[in-house]
């Protein structure tokens, strides 16, 4: 072993376990002991971004944070081409049958949850109880689009313009965006930075490949229990009622499922409302 790679794997084991099953795709970074749960992190982000998690839960779990490569830093390895979402879904559940984590809780934010409902279709065996924290099972409703068909010229159009703009740009774009996203001064700054330290290429493609991804039809198939938290703030022009309507109508075909709404919250809860939060991660996660 190399000197280099032997200090790296050091420095490793201090931040936190490390455990087999390495991938260009994914790292991980596992913190507690106890029953094993994994968290998946949305577009762009950092895995820090369940450190309040990790404070509040790893003295009574084993938490495996997942971070994609490319996102907020990491080296954008295997995802450096072609497709992320699909081969991410992949690497995560050969890193759950490496080590042998028997059915974990799974939680995912945004582009993570909807891995985990792609991860709960292709390999059920993988989880016992699955938590998506604000993700769509096809985004671009939002948009209009009615199928992955209709969405793909807007995917495309989308991916062609992160690609095709300078850093400055992209950085102006990521702010006025995420000024959306977050209410939390503080956590504003913290998405902002992870947005401005990803890979481009791999933001842009990831993000195109989550626009013309329909779970949809797929849902039926998901047994897994699943928690399905969504925000709604009064700032955001829209009725409560519609936005009620929007996550349920979406979710319509999904069997077992449990749905909360959490107010004084745009897209990142952990973020907003962190103490609320906790509470139903506190509840997802009981036996």
């Amino acid at each position: 072993m190399r000197l280099s790679h032997f200090i790296s794997l050091c420095l490793t084991l201090l931040a936190g376990s490390c455990f087999a099953g390495p991938s260009d795709r994914i790292t991980v970074n596992v913190q507690g002991q106890g029953p094993d749960v994994v968290l998946i992190p949305g577009a762009t982000c950092s895995n820090a971004v369940w450190q309040p998690i990790v404070k509040q839960f790893a003295g009574k779990y084993r938490l495996h944070l997942i971070q994609v490569a490319g996102f907020a830093g990491a080296p954008a390895g295997g995802n450096a081409k072609g497709l992320v979402l699909q081969p991410t879904v992949e690497a995560i559940h050969d890193y759950i049958k490496a080590n042998h984590l028997h059915a974990p809780k799974i939680i995912g934010h945004s582009i993570g949850g909807l891995m985990g409902m792609m991860l709960a279709v292709e390999h059920p065996e993988d989880m016992s109880k699955l938590m998506v924290v604000d993700s769509l099972p096809f985004f671009s409703v939002l948009l209009g689009a009615k199928d992955a068909t209709s969405a793909k010229p807007m995917a495309e159009g989308m991916r062609d313009q992160i690609l095709n703009e300078t850093q400055e740009q992209y950085a102006e774009g990521e702010k006025q965006f995420l000024g959306s996203m977050v209410k939390s001064p503080e956590g504003f700054k913290k998405a902002l930075s992870w947005a401005l330290a990803s890979d481009k290429s791999v933001v842009a493609r990831s993000i195109y490949e989550d626009m013309i991804t329909d779970m949809r039809p797929k849902l039926a198939q998901i047994k897994t229990p699943v928690t399905m938290l969504y925000p709604y703030d009064e700032t955001s022009g829209f009725p409560q009622a519609a936005v009620d309507t929007l996550y349920k109508n979406n979710f319509a075909s999904l069997p077992n499922k449990t749905m909360v709404r959490i107010d004084g919250s745009y897209h990142f809860i952990m973020f907003d409302q962190p103490e609320k939060f906790a509470e139903q991660v506190e509840r997802f996660l009981k036996p």
